[in-house]
């Protein structure tokens, strides 16, 4: 199992956390990730944390999709993976309708769907076998919708692309993670009980199985998301996961479609999801992040002092014995980056 190390998107003033990302490096962390919401984008300080170190992979936690074309994309990462020899990973998301209506300004559409037709797009273009075509829901190429001038023409990259470089996708429902096995080489859950990969077992079989060519956990990666919050204090560690959880189980989408309030009820807390739910679309934010539960953080999250830290990080190890976590993405810094690295590598 490698460590990776969530860099995360900027707030109102922009920064990267360079000593913190040079520290990870010299412990032995293989990968660092960006971020972008509707601030910092993910590809701009990726480039700059490529040109600033020489080992540590660099990957987007995620670049979404519906914000650039799939050939867009597809010109990025082949650029920053050739300047970089090979360092860079692209980690794509359909992002939620909020963002891509609210702030993309383009219609939500089939994530799923889109998910499959964008890997398509940027893995022919890659190859660079033939002229890119591609007829789906989302994606034309050429295009030839009404309002196109007929001028359009298949075309191949100038630049060579290498098949080699990895591609990541964000998911956590059942029918996303059966995509993500299909067609992609690994995938982020945004949290993870290292105990619970029956939730995900059965999609990724069914993905993998569509996918062909024995495909399997051998050759694709799982690499969630955990934060690491190490201190003393457990309760004061356990307060700021409460808030992260709160606002995705409460706050990331209308109450009949919330994929992550889904996804906690899968992880066994059916009714403490529902009560964040009801507290957060109330406003009462504060309150909804005292509803989340314990034990929820301690399944997902790495709090609380060093030894209660180590003691977690054995499970999370056997679940590296099983092929069942690949990487733990980790979001937090400090000292914590040591233990792990003394625990993991």
């Amino acid at each position: 199992m490698k460590l990776g190390l969530l860099v995360g998107y900027s707030p109102a003033t922009m920064s990267i956390p360079m000593e913190m990302i040079h520290e990870a490096e010299s412990l032995g962390f293989s990968s660092a990730w960006t971020a972008e919401a509707w601030g910092s984008d993910a590809v701009s300080p990726a480039a700059w944390i490529l040109a600033r170190t020489e080992k540590i992979q660099v990957g987007t936690a995620i670049m979404q999709m519906p914000g650039r074309t799939p050939a867009m994309t597809a010109m990025t990462a082949m650029t920053l993976y050739a300047l970089s020899g090979g360092r860079f990973v692209l980690g794509l998301g359909p992002s939620g309708p909020q963002v891509v209506e609210g702030w993309h300004g383009v219609a939500y559409g089939r994530p799923l769907t889109r998910t499959r037709e964008y890997i398509s797009i940027i893995r022919k273009i890659l190859a660079r076998e033939e002229r890119v075509t591609h007829e789906g829901f989302h994606y034309q190429m050429p295009y030839r919708g009404e309002d196109a001038t007929g001028l359009g023409k298949p075309l191949k990259s100038i630049l060579h692309g290498d098949p080699a470089l990895k591609i990541y996708t964000a998911s956590i429902s059942p029918k996303g993670m059966e995509c993500a096995g299909e067609v992609s080489d690994g995938v982020f859950p945004v949290w993870m009980n290292p105990e619970r990969f029956d939730i995900f077992d059965d999609s990724l079989q069914r993905g993998f199985a569509k996918a062909g060519g024995g495909k399997s956990l051998e050759d694709f990666e799982i690499a969630p998301f955990v934060t690491c919050i190490m201190a003393d204090d457990l309760e004061k560690c356990r307060i700021p996961v409460k808030a992260n959880l709160a606002l995705y189980i409460g706050g990331m989408g209308a109450r009949g479609k919330n994929f992550y309030n889904d996804y906690a009820k899968r992880l066994g807390y059916e009714e403490a999801a529902v009560k964040i739910q009801d507290l957060y679309l109330d406003g009462k934010k504060s309150e909804a992040a005292a509803a989340v539960p314990d034990e929820l953080v301690d399944d997902v999250a790495l709090v609380g002092p060093e030894a209660r830290v180590r003691d977690r990080l054995q499970v999370w190890k056997e679940a590296g014995k099983r092929g069942q976590v690949g990487s733990m993405l980790i979001g937090g810094g400090g000292p914590a980056l040591r233990v792990l690295a003394e625990e993991i590598l």
